[in-house]
C-alpha cells in the first residue's frame, strides 16, 4: 500500500542545516557576480547603456540549466553518491575554474573595451551562472526530497539564512580586503587586486562547504523515497514533457510565479544600476574609472553585506511564522522591500542607504523562503526536481524581459541609474500586491 506525502519522517535539525550548508558557498558565487558584474565590465570598457545585453545571458542560460538538471535528476541514481548530488559537485567544479578566470579577464591583454574583452567576459558570466545555478539546484529539490510540510518552512528558512551569510561574506570581501591595503583601483581595462582576491576566496569557500553537504547528507535510495512519497518508484523514471508538466501544475505555481516576475525584475535593476545610482547620487559620478566610482562599488558590496544580515535576521522570523500565515509574511516582506528600492532613487546620504538595503533584505528573505515552500508543499514526490526546475523560470525569465525592456526604459528615464530605482521599487510594489492572488493547497 503506498503512504501518503505525509509519510516523510521528521528530520534532525543538523541534518536539515546539512542539507543547505553547501548553499552558503554558492550564494557566495552568486552574490559576487551579480554585485561586480556592473563594475567589471565598466571596467573593461562596456557602455553603460549597454550593460542589459551582458545581464541577459546568465538567466537565458539557467531558463534551459535548472529544468533540465531537475528532470535528469529525477532520473538520476548513483549509489553511494545519490540523485540531485552529482549535479552539486559538477557545478560546483565548473563554477570554481571559472570564479579564477573572470577577474582575471583585464589581465589577459585583450584590451580596454575591446570585444574580445567584454565576449570573454560575458562568456565566462555565463559559464559562472549555468554551473552556479546547476549547484544551487540540488539544495532546493533535495529539500522537496526529504523534508515534509511540517518542517519545510523551516528548511527553506534555514537555507536561506545561510544563502544570505554567504552573501554577507562575499559582499563585505572587496571592502575589507581594501582596508587591510589591498590595491582597489588598478590601470585601464584592469579588474582591481580587492575583487581578483575577493573571488579566489569564494572559490574556495564553495567548494569547502560543497564536499560538506556531498559527504554528510545521504539522498533516499529510489525506493524509500518512493514509499515516503506515496508514488511508484517507476513514476519518476518516465520523464514527462515540460509542457505537458507545466499543464498539469498547480495553480499556486502560477500565482507564485506572478509574484516573483515583479520581485525579480525589481532585483534585476538593483543589480545593474545601484552602483552607478550611487555612485551618482553619492558620489557625484559617472565615470567609472574615477576614485569614486571605485569606493561606490565598494560601498555597494557593503550595502549588499547589510541586505544579507537583514535577510538572514528575517529569515529566522519568517522560519517560525506558522503555514496559515505565509502570505502575511511574503506580503509584509515583499511591501518593505518596495519602499527600499524607491529609497535609493531619493538618498544621497552614504549613511542613510544602510536603511535602504535593510528594507531589501527583508524582502530578499521572502523571495527564499516562501516561494519554494508554496510551491513544493502543493507537489507530489513525481517530477518534484523538474517542477522545481521549471519554476526556476519565474526567475530567469523576468530577468531577461527587465534586460531587454532597459533598452526601451533606461534611454526613456535620461540614461539616469538613479532614476531606474525608482522603476525599480513600483516593480517591488506591484509584486506585493500580487502576493493578495496567491491560494495555498497542500498535497495529503
Amino acid at each position: 500500500m503506498e503512504e501518503k506525502k505525509t509519510g516523510l519522517p521528521t528530520l534532525a535539525s543538523t541534518t536539515i542545516w546539512m542539507i543547505s550548508l553547501g548553499y552558503l558557498g554558492v550564494q557566495i558565487a552568486f552574490t559576487l557576480e551579480t554585485s561586480q558584474m556592473s563594475r567589471i565590465f565598466q571596467t573593461l570598457g562596456a557602455d553603460p547603456t549597454k550593460l542589459g545585453w551582458f545581464f541577459i545571458l546568465p538567466p537565458l542560460a539557467g531558463l534551459v540549466v535548472q529544468p533540465g538538471i531537475g528532470s535528469l535528476s529525477d532520473r538520476t541514481w548513483i549509489p553511494k553518491i545519490g540523485r540531485r548530488l552529482p549535479y552539486l559537485l559538477v557545478g560546483m567544479i565548473f563554477a570554481v575554474i571559472t570564479m579564477i578566470l573572470l577577474p582575471n579577464v583585464g589581465s589577459f591583454g585583450l584590451g580596454y573595451g575591446s570585444i574580445e574583452a567584454l565576449i570573454f567576459g560575458a562568456v565566462a558570466i555565463a559559464i559562472l551562472d549555468v554551473a552556479s545555478n546547476m549547484a544551487m539546484q540540488p539544495f532546493k529539490m533535495m529539500i522537496g526530497d526529504m523534508v515534509n510540510d511540517e518542517q519545510k518552512s523551516y528548511a527553506y528558512g534555514i537555507q536561506s539564512m545561510l544563502s544570505n551569510f554567504g552573501a554577507v561574506i562575499a559582499a563585505f570581501f572587496p571592502f575589507l580586503l581594501t582596508s587591510l591595503g589591498v590595491a582597489n583601483t588598478a590601470k585601464k581595462g584592469v579588474v582591481p587586486q580587492s575583487v581578483i582576491i575577493s573571488f579566489y576566496v569564494g572559490a574556495a569557500v564553495l567548494v569547502i562547504t560543497s564536499l560538506f553537504t556531498i559527504f554528510r547528507v545521504h539522498e533516499y535510495d529510489p525506493e524509500t523515497y518512493a514509499r515516503y512519497h506515496g508514488i511508484k518508484e517507476s513514476d519518476n523514471q518516465e520523464g514527462g514533457g515540460w509542457i505537458e508538466l507545466l499543464k498539469k501544475a498547480p495553480k499556486v505555481f502560477w500565482q507564485v510565479s506572478l509574484v516573483q516576475f515583479f520581485c525579480w525584475i525589481s532585483f534585476q535593476y538593483l543589480s545593474t544600476y545601484a552602483t552607478g545610482a550611487i555612485a551618482q547620487n553619492v558620489w557625484n559620478t559617472t565615470n567609472a574609472s574615477s576614485a569614486g566610482y571605485q569606493i561606490a562599488g565598494n560601498w555597494f558590496g557593503v550595502l549588499t553585506a547589510v541586505q544579507s544580515i537583514a535577510a538572514v535576521v528575517w529569515s529566522y522570523v519568517l522560519a517560525k511564522v506558522p503555514n496559515n500565515h505565509h502570505k502575511l509574511g511574503y506580503g509584509i516582506s515583499l511591501l518593505l522591500g518596495g519602499v527600499g528600492y524607491t529609497s535609493i532613487f531619493l538618498i544621497h546620504s552614504q549613511g542613510l542607504l544602510i536603511l535602504s538595503f535593510i528594507l531589501i533584505g527583508i524582502s530578499w528573505a521572502g523571495m527564499n523562503t516562501y516561494p519554494l515552500t508554496m510551491v513544493s508543499n502543493a507537489l507530489s514526490g513525481k517530477h518534484m526536481g523538474t517542477y522545481l526546475g521549471l519554476f526556476n523560470c519565474s526567475i530567469c525569465l523576468p530577468q531577461i524581459v527587465a534586460s531587454l525592456l532597459s533598452f526601451m526604459i533606461f534611454p526613456m528615464v535620461g540614461n539616469s541609474m538613479p532614476t531606474m530605482m525608482l522603476i525599480t521599487g513600483i516593480s517591488g510594489f506591484l509584486g506585493a500586491l500580487s502576493v493578495l492572488a496567491i491560494k495555498e493547497t497542500y498535497v495529503k
